[in-house]
């Protein structure tokens, strides 16, 4: 078991990181959709919270990495990150709202719903991005 949780580790706390920065991300959200405000712009404001507290909170904890290249990175991370908030997220809150409204009569459930969806595919797109581009091993590390 210790070996696996130690392959893993890296995956384990990117869930960790990725469950505050959802935490962050819905209290936002549906503090401002309480509040009146629509829910793409809600979700606008909720995700670039999110987002500042991601970059760091992954740089230093989930990849450890050491890079003093910092504004690269950030760069980089803007891109991916900015791609699955502003791109994949409206897109499957937009869809799946729409699709499940039939059947989940009650706004803020259907939403709910919709932004637990579009939370985990941007969430796995951040992971492979993240990993593979954005806080890559170099040699020397």
């Amino acid at each position: 078991m210790e070996k696996l949780l130690k392959k893993h580790a890296e995956k384990i706390k990117f869930i960790i990181v990725g469950g505050a920065n959802t935490a962050i991300d819905f209290v936002i959200l549906f503090g401002l959709t309480f509040l009146g405000v629509d829910k793409i712009v809600a979700n606008f404001f909720s995700t670039t919270v999110a987002l500042v507290f991601s970059f760091f909170a992954n740089k230093s904890f989930t990849f450890n990495n050491k890079s003093k290249n910092a504004k690269k990175q950030f760069a980089l991370f803007l891109v991916v990150t900015l791609f699955g908030l502003w791109v994949i997220q409206p897109l499957i809150i937009w869809g799946s709202t729409s699709l499940m409204a039939s059947f989940i009569t009650n706004e803020a459930l259907n939403l709910f719903v919709a932004k637990l969806i579009a939370t985990v595919a941007s969430l796995i797109w951040n992971y492979i991005f993240y990993s593979r581009l954005v806080f890559k091993k170099t040699p020397q590390e």
